[in-house]
């Protein structure tokens, strides 16, 4: 028979009452008693049953995490720093992986209600604005991260997409580059560099006539090849010299189908990428990015979580951060 709360008390020589206050984390405790306590919870191997928690402290110490695609590294890095911050503060966190699939998030949904998590935070992909709506509606403490819904009430952590295509665009230009290639992965801060990218070449008179150096696709190494070689089999005059991918996995495509094709990095092909991830400072040659502000995103987004945890009726805030151009050495002037 599994130990209860009655015979950790029983053992340790407290009240229940006392128990409960240590599992909770709250209450005055000695640490002596509280250091017993845990002692005679590990002996007994006792573990506190979530929902009888949810019951009396109204927490079950979970957090909802909802990614688009667990194997991006930017997602993957992400995670891990709002697990770092969940941990600080003694909650643990349960991640889903939607692949962008409305249904498989609403499925999700269900799963992280039903498992009474304290809260949710949504990554990129927001899916059906209806399904967010609903939370909100039911007061369900909620996070958009990396993306935001700008007519609803909405807690939110971005950063400046629109900026971000803008300086990687600005950059190039700078070097010489006059024929640019963008390959867009499918989430809506994509949708805002593309915006920034194509403003940057009207703000410097740098015309975009050619539809074929424009790609949306989802965020893979295998896409981002593709994209990459349908531009770069077009004729000299028309291919580009220099393309801004709007993540780190498409701009690695891009750089490995460019060496397939005895392309040089960068004297014959400059590469731009967004996110600035791990990957960004270990592929060959190292990647030239336009950095998210992680750990500041992460860490904003846990505050913003934690205030409507405990605060559900609380003033909902949108939080934008700024990117940052990082340079490394998959850019150069342009070829003559």
């Amino acid at each position: 028979m599994k130990p209860t709360i009655y015979d950790v008390a029983r053992e340790a020589g407290v009240s229940i009452a006392t128990v409960s206050k240590v599992l909770n984390k709250n209450g005055r405790i000695s640490d002596k008693t509280r250091e017993k306590v845990h002692r005679i919870m590990e002996e007994l191997n006792y573990q506190p049953s979530l929902v009888a928690s949810a019951l009396t402290s109204r927490r079950t110490g979970t957090i909802g995490l909802m990614i688009p695609d667990i194997s991006n590294p930017f997602f993957a890095e992400a995670a891990r720093g709002i697990e770092d911050y969940a941990q600080e503060q003694g909650s643990d966190l349960i991640v889903c992986s939607t692949d962008r699939d409305d249904e498989k998030a609403a499925r999700y949904i269900s799963l992280l209600l039903r498992k009474r998590v304290d809260g949710i935070i949504i990554a990129s992909h927001t899916g059906n604005p209806d399904m967010v709506r609903r939370l909100l509606a039911d007061h369900v403490p909620l996070v958009l991260f990396s993306a935001d819904i700008r007519r609803m009430e909405s807690n939110s952590v971005t950063v400046d997409d629109y900026k971000g295509g803008y300086q990687a665009t600005e950059y190039l230009l700078s070097l010489g580059h006059r024929r640019l290639g963008i390959i867009s992965d499918n989430l809506p801060g994509s949708k805002l560099r593309v915006e920034g990218f194509m403003d940057a070449l009207k703000a410097a008179g740098v015309g975009f006539d050619n539809p074929a150096n424009l790609t949306h696709t989802s965020a893979t190494l295998e896409n981002g090849r593709k994209a990459a070689a349908a531009m770069l089999a077009q004729a000299q005059e028309d291919r580009p010299t220099a393309i801004f991918a709007c993540n780190d996995l498409l701009a690695i495509g891009i750089l490995k189908e460019a060496r397939s094709a005895g392309l040089s990095i960068p004297r014959d092909l400059s590469v731009v990428g967004f996110d600035n991830t791990m990957l960004a400072e270990i592929c060959h040659p190292t990647l030239t990015s336009i950095a998210q502000p992680l750990r500041e995103m992460t860490e904003q987004a846990m505050i913003l979580l934690n205030q409507s945890i405990d605060n559900p009726d609380s003033p909902k805030r949108k939080i934008m951060l700024m990117p940052e151009l990082i340079v490394r050495h998959s850019t150069g002037p342009a070829p003559n």
